[in-house]
C-alpha cells in the first residue's frame, strides 16, 4: 500500500520528464525542504564536485564530505553507453523509489534533487546541504541500483 501511495504521490507531483535524451539534469528548481536538505541558489555555490557515472554501475567519487549550509554544484558526467542519473536521498526514499522503478521502469519523474544523463553527456544540480547526516546518491534506473550504482554523502554539523 506505502508503495502504491509514493507512486500516486510521484506522479501527482508534476513530473515533466520521462528518462531520456531530453534531459540531461536539468531538474525543476522548487525548493521544498527535504530530509537530506533544500534545491541550492546558483549564487550561492562555493565549491563544484565532479563525479563521473560508468557502465560498471559506479560513481567516481563515490563518497562525499560536506558541512551543514554547504551549497555544492554537482557535475556529474556520463562516461558510460546507456542512460544514468543521479538521486540523492535519505537509503529509505532510495530504496523505495528504487523498489517503484522496478515495477515502473518507464515512470515519468523529475525532481530537484535528482539529474538524468544520458550517455557521454553531462548533467548538474546544485544542492543545499542543511541537515547533518548521514545520505545517499544512486542511480535508480531498473537494475541500476540493485547492481550497487550508489554513493554516500556525510554532513558534518
Amino acid at each position: 500500500m506505502k508503495i502504491l501511495l509514493t507512486l500516486l504521490f510521484l506522479l501527482g507531483c508534476g513530473a515533466a520528464f520521462a528518462h531520456g535524451d531530453n534531459h540531461a539534469g536539468k531538474a525543476t528548481t522548487t525548493r521544498e525542504q527535504t530530509a537530506w536538505g533544500i534545491a541550492g541558489q546558483p549564487k550561492a555555490v562555493r565549491r563544484t564536485i565532479d563525479i563521473r557515472m560508468d557502465d560498471q554501475m559506479r560513481f567516481t567519487p563515490d563518497r562525499l564530505q560536506v558541512r551543514r549550509g554547504d551549497t555544492l554544484r554537482l557535475r556529474i558526467h556520463n562516461s558510460g553507453q546507456v542512460l544514468h542519473e543521479l538521486v540523492i536521498g535519505t537509503p529509505a526514499a532510495l530504496a523505495e523509489h528504487a523498489a517503484l522503478m522496478q515495477r515502473f521502469p518507464n515512470m515519468e519523474h523529475d525532481e530537484p534533487w535528482m539529474a538524468h544523463v544520458p550517455p557521454g553527456k553531462t548533467g548538474e544540480l546544485v544542492w543545499q546541504f542543511n541537515r547533518a547526516g548521514d545520505f545517499e546518491f544512486a542511480c535508480l534506473i531498473a537494475g541500476h541500483y540493485q547492481a550497487g550504482m550508489r554513493g554516500r554523502v556525510t554532513v558534518k554539523p
